[in-house]
């Protein structure tokens, strides 16, 4: 299955020869910025190549691509939005690539542990702070922490929903001021005192604010991230090169820099996803050759 689609990922791109010149053009959800602009110059220093990112809610970037915004590789904080593009016919087949998880990230001042978060994200006094759902991602987890916030609580789900801030991830969202990430910001600014989001972003926050705490959700409350990474069809040989580049292990080792994520072991590295690739380079590499 793999190795036809890697020929018909190899004639399509085939159709519209790219310049050797042009730009990678990256597609990614915000919390792997410092990851993968990490990634993006080892690459361009390793192969000459430019990458060009553009960095957001995985949902809108998805809707974008969707809706004919020019995107290569998509890399995106679920599975979902990737194999949604895979199924409509625009993209290559989704790899899991690296995994995050959901943190708390706190005001200082305010007393919170895994055993009370709960109670605080419950309180009518403090201002709970997520991302949209279904536009992010980010929200979406959070949202799943409110249904097992009921198992354990019956209504709590009700409770939380009707509380919770969107305050990132919707159009008009305020942006992040530079050099600092947008939820170290607004828990600093006071327009959260709890905000749900990844626990590599509560990190990068922490160092910005380091009077900000970062509490681990409980077992029972606990919610991980699946990142998945597709190739968009068309999409130039350096495009693959550079998804075959964000491998688990080099993705993986510069989140951990962040802290709090984690990296897909070696056999997804060299599974049916990167063999189709590595193909599809060698038959595109060949092709044009023959073009010219």
């Amino acid at each position: 299955m793999f190795a036809r689609l890697a020929v018909t990922l190899a004639v399509a791109t085939i159709a519209v020869p790219a310049v050797a010149s042009e730009p990678v053009l990256l597609h990614a959800a915000g919390s792997l910025r410092t990851a993968l602009t990490e990634v993006a110059g080892a690459f361009e220093a390793a192969s000459g190549k430019r990458v060009q990112a553009k960095y957001g809610p995985s949902g809108t970037l998805k809707d974008e691509i969707a809706g004919g915004a020019h995107a290569e590789v998509f890399a995106s904080a679920n599975m979902e939005h990737p194999q949604a593009l895979a199924t409509a016919g625009k993209s290559g087949p989704v790899v899991l690539f690296a995994r995050n998880r959901l943190c708390a990230l706190v005001r200082p001042g305010l007393a919170v542990e895994p055993a009370t978060i709960l109670d605080r994200m419950l309180d009518a006094t403090v201002k709970l702070g997520t991302s949209t759902p279904r536009a992010d991602p980010s929200g979406d987890y959070a949202w799943e922490v409110f249904r097992k916030a009921d198992r354990l609580r019956p209504g709590a789900f009700a409770a939380l929903e009707e509380k919770a801030l969107r305050l990132t991830g919707r159009p008009n969202a305020p942006s992040a001021p530079p050099g600092r990430t947008i939820y170290g910001a607004l828990v600093a600014a006071g327009k959260a005192d709890i905000f749900l989001t990844y626990c590599t972003s509560a990190r990068e926050a922490q160092t910005q604010n380091s009077s900000q705490q970062i509490v681990p959700l409980p077992v029972e409350l606990a919610v991980g991230a699946d990142y998945g990474l597709t190739v968009l069809n068309g999409s130039s040989p350096q495009a693959y090169e550079f998804a075959m580049f964000i491998r688990p292990a080099r993705a993986g080792k510069a989140w951990l820099r962040c802290a709090g994520a984690a990296a897909i072991g070696g056999t997804h590295a060299k599974g049916p996803f990167q063999r189709a690739i590595k193909q599809a380079v060698k038959m595109l590499i060949v092709a044009r050759r023959r073009w010219r």
